[in-house]
């Protein structure tokens, strides 16, 4: 696979008996991915991906523009994950970054090396960083002040413990896929 791919969605269950599957998204506006004129999993395949009527449910056709048939071939496809180049997105705002932006930094603690990013976790109350010195850190300003994209390190500051800090400039960081 191309390193400069950007995970933006999975192939969940099949929809029904025609070939549909759900799909979750991970752009902010799902909708983003109709417009997106080819999507590619892991195999190197090409796919597009035209939204139907339920919520999550799509219509996916291949290279040659033809959908899948049946129920069978729609769960053949079950946990395919979609990816788009990294150019076909925009840029992100000041203080975003793409998952796969992070993933494979270098973190640094008062000089010391703890390892690379290894995944960036985001349960809905903002991302953290899981490094390979098998910590987990918070993906704030106040425990992630620094990130040097260019040269591809982080730089860490975990506190003792983190409570009280309104007002202190801890605001969150946001990782995911901008719309």
């Amino acid at each position: 696979m191309q390193p400069d791919l950007i995970l933006i969605g999975v192939v969940g269950k099949p929809h029904g008996v025609r070939g549909l599957v759900r799909v979750h998204s991970y752009a902010a506006d799902a909708a983003t991915l109709e417009d997106y004129a080819v999507l590619q999993d892991a195999q190197g395949r090409k796919w597009s991906l035209r939204w139907c009527g339920a919520e999550g449910v799509a219509e996916l056709k291949d290279a040659d523009g033809k959908p899948l048939v049946d129920r069978t071939a729609a769960q053949a496809l079950v946990n395919t994950r979609l990816y788009v180049p990294r150019s076909c997105l925009p840029e992100p705002e000041e203080e975003e970054f793409y998952h796969a932006d992070l993933i494979g930094m270098e973190a640094f603690e008062k000089g010391l090396s703890l390892g690379r990013v290894l995944m960036v976790h985001d349960y809905g109350a903002g991302a953290s960083l899981e490094l390979g010195d098998g910590s987990l850190v918070p993906f704030t300003r106040a425990c992630v002040p620094e990130v040097r994209l260019d040269e591809r390190t982080i730089t860490i500051v975990r506190p003792e413990e983190i409570s009280g800090e309104e007002g202190r400039g801890v605001g969150r960081r946001q990782a995911g896929v901008p719309a």
